[in-house]
């Protein structure tokens, strides 16, 4: 059956790529960007409805989710994926830079997601797919304010799962690896305007790899499309999806490191209850 695809950050990159899988798999769309002629690519059809969204406005998300029913008359699937990246060491990263990227990844996912949820708690139905990163798994330096971000998306789609299935609502987290897309390019990827020189054994390798991995990335991002696609057509799908094999390799890799760690330190970690 055809479903409402309601999907953020739909003019560039993986959004654009599930808003092309959406419309070829025969699927109603509301697509949103921040200007909606930069949407100008998507098809003219009764089944697609292109708006302007900044997400960090929750009016705007309201009114967004407004005109979506008013055309459709339902939304079945949500998609979260408004979103950019941030480079720098936790450190060199300002309060500025870390409010604005927060405004955008956390809470104008939670915008969004305010404003889809009385929709599809009256329908009974529907899903709630959040765009994490392998950052919101697994730390790693360079990455740590914009991981953060994502640590955050992880635990409210967490939180979502256990609140929503009961009234027949889903909610999963995706936790891409290394997609190509332009989210390395100035246009996704923002550097810390400071950078600090005794960080350079361990940034400096970090923003070399961003450099040099630019546009040489493993993963498909037509297949993440896909990927969505069936996974929103399952009954019972996962709270978290990894999706590539780096993405699989590197979660493996930090339960196996959590584990053992775990275990080595059992003893402090059991010497503290009553006894």
């Amino acid at each position: 059956m055809a479903k409402v695809w309601f999907v953020t950050g739909a003019s560039r990159g993986i959004g654009a790529q599930i808003a092309s899988a959406v419309l070829q798999a025969g699927h109603r769309l509301v697509a949103t960007a921040r200007r909606k002629e930069s949407l100008a690519s998507l098809p003219q059809s009764e089944d697609v409805l292109c708006l302007s969204l900044d997400v960090t406005i929750e009016e705007q998300a309201r009114t967004a989710v407004g005109e979506a029913m008013q055309q459709f008359g339902q939304i079945d699937v949500l998609v979260n994926n408004a979103g950019y990246g941030l480079l720098g060491a936790v450190e060199e990263t300002s309060s500025k830079e870390a409010k604005a990227i927060y405004e955008t990844n956390v809470f104008g996912l939670l915008n969004v997601t305010r404003a889809v949820l009385p929709v599809m708690r009256k329908q009974g139905s529907g899903h709630i797919i959040n765009m994490s990163s392998l950052g919101g798994y697994q730390a790693s330096p360079g990455w740590g304010v914009y991981g953060s971000t994502k640590f955050a998306v992880e635990g409210i789609t967490e939180a979502l799962y256990a609140e929503l299935k009961p009234l027949g609502i889903h909610a999963t987290v995706i936790e891409p690896g290394f997609f190509r897309t332009d989210f390395m390019d100035a246009s996704s990827l923002i550097r810390a305007a400071v950078e600090i020189d005794d960080y350079k054994n361990t940034l400096g390798k970090t923003r070399s790899f961003a450099e040099e991995n630019n546009r040489q990335q493993p993963g498909d991002p037509a297949k993440l499309a896909i990927a969505l696609l069936n996974l929103a057509a399952l009954a019972d799908p996962p709270v978290r999806l990894q999706l590539g094999s780096d993405a699989v390799k590197r979660i493996e890799q930090k339960n196996a490191f959590v584990q053992a760690e775990s275990q080595r330190w059992l003893a402090l970690s059991m010497s503290t209850d009553f006894r």
